[in-house]
Formats: C-alpha cells, sequence, structure tokens
C-alpha cells in the first residue's frame, strides 16, 4: 500500500473557491502544508467542465473574481474562456498550482477524535485508492453533481430522429448551423445558451414551462474602466467591487421589500426591451415574487435583441412527447427540431457525494446544522465554501477561506488541536439552507445541511454582515468549542 501522505490542511476542489483556498493560506497561514485534491485533470471547476456555446458568467467578475487579483479586462460580464485563464493564471501566478493533485477524487473523509486527524481516501482514473491525512479538511468542491446534469423524463425521446444533449455534456462534433434548435429551459444556461446558438443556427425556439424574471445590463462596467484610468489597478477594483456589492444589496433588499413595486418595474424593462416583439405578460412574467428565485442576467440584452430580429422566439407550455420530427406540446402545438438542448438544471451533490465519518459514525448531513454558513455543527476542523444565492459566489468563499485561516492561526496561538461547533440552544430550529422555490433546490433538501432560526447557525445572504462576524468577530464565541486531544501516534507514523 502507497504511503500516506499528510499536510496541514487538505483542500478539496480545484475551482475558483479551492485556488482562493490556496491563496489564503499561503499569505495567513505560511507554515501551514497544504495539498489540493482535484477530481479532474485540469484547474478551474465549473469554468473548464461547461464547454456549451456562450459559457459565461452571470454575475459581474468585480465581484466573482477575487479580492487579491483585479480583474483587468473590459467586460464585466466574461465569457467562461476568460474567467477560466484568471482562475489558472491566479494559481501559476502565485505557485498554488505546484500544491495541486489531480485525478484524485475524494470518496471518504474520516475523523479521529483520539488522534485529531482526519484520514482521507482518494480514487484516482486507474481505481486505485490513495489515502492522505490532514489536521483539517476544507471543501472547496461546488455544489452539483459534475458527472451529470438533472434531465426530467420526457416521454417520447426514443422517436425523436434529432439529437438530444444536456448543456453539461457538449461537445465539440454538436452541429447547430443553420439547424432547427430549442432549447428546454429558462434558467441562465438557457438565456446563455440562445442568443449564441442563434447567431448561426436556422431558428432557436426557448422552450419554457414558466417565466423567469430577465434583466438586461452592459456587458461593461464604463465606471470600472473609467476608475482603472485615474487609480491603480487594486484600488480601481476595490472601488468598483465595493460599488457592485452596495447595488447588489440595494436592489436585493427592494425586492424583499416591496415585491410587487420591484415585480412591475422589471417587467416594465422588458417590454421596453422586447417593445411589441413578444407577448410579455405570457412569457416573461414570472408567477413568484422577485428573488424568491434567481434572477438571469443578459449582457446588453441579448436576449432581447435576438428575439425582436426573429432569429428567436419564446414558447410558453409543457412538453406532451416527442415526435420523429420536434416535440408536440400540452396545446396541441408541435415545435419542429433538428436539435434539443435540455437546459433543464443541475443535479446538485453535496462534496462531490463523499462520506463523511466522525468517529467511526456516519455523519447525516440533512440533520446537521451549518455553522455561519461554512461550518458543520459536531463536525471537527472541517470548512465548507458555499457563495452566496443572490450575489457572487466568490464573495462569500473569500470571508470563508479568510475565517478559516483566522480559526486555524487562534488554535495554534492557544495550543488547541480541535474545534467543533456545538448547538447546545434548544430553541434553534432548523430550516432549509436555502429558501428559494426553485426546483433543483427543492430536489436537493434531503442532500444538504440545514441552517437554523438564529445566530450563529442562520444564514443572513449578506455580504457586509458577513463581513463583520467573518473578519472581525471573535473566533471563540461560546459555540465554536475547542479542545486538546492527546495525539495517540505521530501522522508521519500512520
Amino acid at each position: 500500500m502507497p504511503a500516506t501522505e499528510h499536510v496541514d490542511v487538505l483542500i478539496v476542489g480545484a475551482g475558483l473557491s479551492g485556488i482562493g483556498a490556496g491563496y489564503r493560506l499561503q499569505l495567513d497561514c505560511p507554515t501551514k502544508s497544504y495539498a489540493i485534491l482535484e477530481a479532474r485533470d485540469a484547474i478551474g471547476g465549473t469554468w473548464d467542465l461547461f464547454r456549451y456555446p456562450g459559457i459565461r458568467s452571470d454575475s459581474d467578475m468585480y465581484t466573482l473574481g477575487y479580492s487579491f487579483r483585479p480583474w483587468h479586462e473590459t467586460k464585466a460580464i466574461a465569457d467562461g474562456a476568460s474567467i477560466l485563464k484568471y482562475v489558472r493564471d491566479t494559481a501559476r501566478e502565485y505557485g498554488i498550482d505546484r500544491n495541486i493533485r489531480f485525478n484524485h477524487r475524494v470518496k471518504r473523509a474520516a475523523w479521529s477524535t483520539a488522534d485529531a486527524l482526519w484520514t482521507v481516501e482518494a480514487q484516482q482514473p486507474s481505481g486505485e485508492v490513495v489515502r492522505f491525512t490532514c489536521n483539517f479538511l476544507f471543501m472547496c468542491s461546488g455544489y452539483y453533481n459534475y458527472d451529470a446534469g438533472y434531465t426530467p423524463e420526457l416521454a417520447g425521446t426514443d422517436q425523436f430522429k434529432g439529437r438530444i444533449v444536456h448543456p453539461q455534456k457538449w461537445t465539440d462534433d454538436i452541429e447547430y448551423a443553420g439547424k432547427r434548435v430549442v432549447v428546454i429551459g429558462s434558467g441562465a444556461t438557457a438565456v446563455t445558451l440562445v442568443p449564441e446558438l442563434a447567431k448561426t443556427a436556422a431558428h432557436v425556439t426557448m422552450l419554457q414551462r414558466s417565466p423567469t424574471y430577465i434583466v438586461a445590463r452592459p456587458a461593461e462596467d464604463r465606471i470600472a474602466n473609467w476608475l482603472r484610468h485615474i487609480f491603480p489597478a487594486k484600488l480601481a477594483h476595490g472601488i468598483t467591487r465595493w460599488k457592485n456589492v452596495l447595488l447588489g444589496m440595494l436592489f436585493y433588499n427592494l425586492c424583499r421589500r416591496a415585491p410587487g413595486r420591484m415585480k412591475q418595474m422589471l417587467i416594465r424593462q422588458v417590454k421596453d426591451e422586447l417593445g411589441d416583439s413578444c407577448d410579455v405578460e405570457r412569457h416573461f412574467t414570472p408567477r413568484y415574487n422577485p428573488w424568491d428565485q434567481r434572477l438571469c442576467l443578459v449582457p446588453n440584452g441579448d436576449l432581447f435583441e435576438t428575439i425582436k430580429t426573429g432569429r428567436a422566439s419564446v414558447v410558453t407550455d409543457h412538453i406532451e412527447t416527442f415526435t420523429e420530427q420536434g416535440l408536440r406540446l400540452r396545446s396541441g402545438a408541435e415545435i419542429a427540431a433538428d436539435l434539443v438542448v435540455t437546459a433543464t438544471g443541475l443535479d446538485l451533490q453535496a462534496f462531490g457525494d463523499m462520506q463523511l465519518v466522525v468517529d467511526e459514525q456516519p455523519v447525516e448531513l440533512a440533520r446537521t446544522l451549518c455553522y455561519k454558513g461554512m461550518m458543520l455543527a459536531d463536525v471537527p476542523n472541517f470548512a465548507l465554501a458555499f457563495g452566496y444565492t443572490n450575489a457572487s459566489w466568490t464573495l462569500k468563499c473569500d470571508l470563508t477561506c479568510e475565517y478559516v485561516c483566522r480559526l486555524l492561526n487562534h488554535m495554534d496561538r492557544q495550543g488547541y488541536r480541535q474545534c467543533t461547533p456545538r448547538n447546545d440552544d434548544a430553541s434553534v430550529s432548523p430550516t432549509p439552507w436555502v429558501n428559494f422555490t426553485s426546483g433543483y433546490i427543492r430536489r436537493a433538501r434531503g442532500k444538504f445541511p440545514n441552517q437554523g432560526s438564529k445566530r450563529p447557525w442562520r444564514l443572513y445572504q449578506n455580504y457586509a454582515l458577513d463581513l463583520a462576524t467573518l473578519r472581525f468577530a471573535a473566533v471563540d464565541d461560546g459555540v465554536m468549542r475547542f479542545s486538546s486531544p492527546a495525539a495517540v501516534s505521530s501522522p508521519a507514523a500512520r
């Protein structure tokens, strides 16, 4: 059996959050050794996995990017290739890439209180299982299944003579130029695909069961580009980042406090974009309030422009069955298609479906409370990077990385070897981690931890509040319990 490798901190995942975690450890905990385990053979996570046409961010890069590495491109809403290059350049520039172990899919992580140590098993493509031990385990593996997306049961697919593909499985041999394309879905992936496919397709139909809120914003941030001309890059980046954070928080809070008024405003903006070219009431007026689900962003209104020119259209209906030549809808209408793209969502998955064990007892995530949105009750020396649902993913992950380093340094100063969030407050009741009404969230509720009804177990989805809590508040808050179990054996001997 190969020797077990030991590091102080083991990071799982080499995407945006994993690379950010590596940087923060090097800066704030320079004496700590670390490694990053990546299941795939490349850096980038989401931005390396998705290859469908038009793949881009739906958040601005001044908040999706790292606080420590300014975004220099003119486009704030960036394409996938640019984001992937940014992540990989960051890893190379700071030497983080030297600590990545590729093709290591983590299957199991077991904590031993007696040793104050995690033992992590990772499988390589050959099937060989390799082992690592670490004092602290940091999960930066995202929240969905990289092997497959979600596709509902659709009748008659075996009859269809064209091609059916999920965007997560897009390959270079998929032809759409001059073809009749149907994109099933109304979320971020669908509104990205439609205008891009329509550039060369004969026609693209976005087929949705129900509408989503769609907001047009400029692809470039003119204020950010102006600031870069008068201030150093890092200062300009910081000002723009805070501008966008505060504007995002203002918009979100207005949507929650005055949903009716904000709904009218959002629908009016769509009407202004589309004019008489589309039935906005039917196709762009959701049944729910703004931010009950995520809003979709379209840079420069590209989706609306594509619809106005007639290169794409929207149909709101339910699929009855596929036919040889396309799809028949519940209304009786039929849509001809050569290619059908099922932009029907993600299959959410916690920790890459890794088995988590504490002192030989499996951890049931659905029965666990999440502490400050980043640690689990009764799971020692363990953290997870999980971003915001109402703002850029990286904002929360950056704060989480800072907090983990503060926690590690506190333990070193005090001589502790173990930290564990404990809930002794019987008045804290569990609620779903994310309170969206989206189908992909509802389907996954039994797979993820819960949040609690009050601090520090409640998720506020508020960057300013988290900044105060995670960057400045005391680490030893009475809920985080510290201890120093006696060492049974040294890591090197294991």
